[in-house]
């Protein structure tokens, strides 16, 4: 089910047409403008529907913030307004996908936010479990930093010990710890690095994040932290109060694993040139298996010259 923030004071939205946009939408109806940002990150939604009549400059400036940043650049907006005459003086038309002149009609409603929906994951390609941006726009974002001359680092992050704990507990809670992953890496970045930020998901455990190189060891260390404290409570409390899980490996036998770990290898272009995105995957990859060597989360950068 699609994941809609709704925006009304029931004026051109009536509460009978959000009635019935419920029973086929994740529907999040929001009052504060304030709690935006605090939603979008922690469920990232897949349409913004709007009623004019709570367009004002404050809002205007959030949503223009909220759509300056790389993760939600593609985040469509449905706006309803009175008359065609209104779009013009909107404040935020540059970026509004779309528009519906009231009183609405349900049926044209819901097509119009499909067609939003669906023209968007087009353009953006994004990972269905997290909603973060997939392969083909980090491999974008990274050759854009690389050409725009301002200094970057790039992390990888991967779990340790993740395919035992999914085979021991199922996909279902492994699919919760992915989702975790996600948001916590998101959001500590937004609070400790959002000046020029961006995270990625290349599928499964293995997510991607960018920021200023200055911000690496509060951002990475804060990751890690989060990270083995909640991971705590993904366990049955047997297998928590002992440490380690039973699960098969990949010859089939049963064996012990330790508690699921988070290992991030991280480049940067403080002492390096990069001129393609390979290179700095590269170094990133080569860091996060040196990380992989040490017991427990951590994390690794690259301070070699060349």
């Amino acid at each position: 089910m699609k994941a809609v923030i709704v925006i009304s004071k029931y004026i051109n939205l009536n509460k009978e047409v959000i009635g019935i946009l419920k029973g086929n939408y994740a529907l999040v109806q929001l009052e504060d403008i304030n709690r935006l940002f605090e939603v979008c990150f922690t469920e990232p939604p897949d349409l913004i529907l709007l009623d004019t009549h709570v367009l004002n400059a404050g809002l205007a400036a959030v949503i223009s913030t909220l759509k300056a940043d790389p993760l939600f650049a593609h985040l469509p907006i449905l706006i309803v307004i009175d008359s065609v005459e209104q779009v013009r003086a909107l404040p935020i038309r540059s970026i509004i996908d779309d528009y519906l002149v009231s009183p609405v009609d349900i049926r044209d409603l819901e097509f119009r936010m499909d067609l939003c929906i669906s023209r968007a994951q087009k353009i953006l390609e994004t990972n269905p479990l997290t909603r973060l941006p997939g392969n083909i726009t980090i491999i974008k974002e990274i050759q854009r930093r690389i050409e725009s001359d301002n200094l970057f680092s790039f992390s990888y992050a991967d779990m340790d010990y993740f395919k035992p704990f999914n085979d021991r507990y199922g996909f279902s809670r492994g699919d919760e710890v992915i989702r975790m992953t996600g948001r916590l890496i998101t959001n500590i970045i937004k609070m400790k690095a959002p000046e020029e930020s961006f995270v990625g998901h290349i599928g499964g455990d293995d997510f991607v994040f960018i920021i200023r190189p200055e911000r690496i060891d509060a951002v990475c260390s804060e990751i890690i932290a989060k990270f083995d404290e909640i991971i705590q409570s993904f366990y049955d409390a047997e297998e928590r109060e002992k440490g380690f899980i039973e699960s098969l490996d990949r010859d089939g036998k049963l064996r012990t694993f330790p508690l699921i770990t988070l290992s991030i290898g991280i480049a940067h272009s403080r002492s390096r040139i990069f001129s393609h995105y390979g290179q700095v995957s590269e170094i990133a990859t080569e860091m996060k298996a040196y990380a992989k060597t040490h017991v427990g989360s951590c994390y690794r950068v690259d301070r070699r010259t060349r």
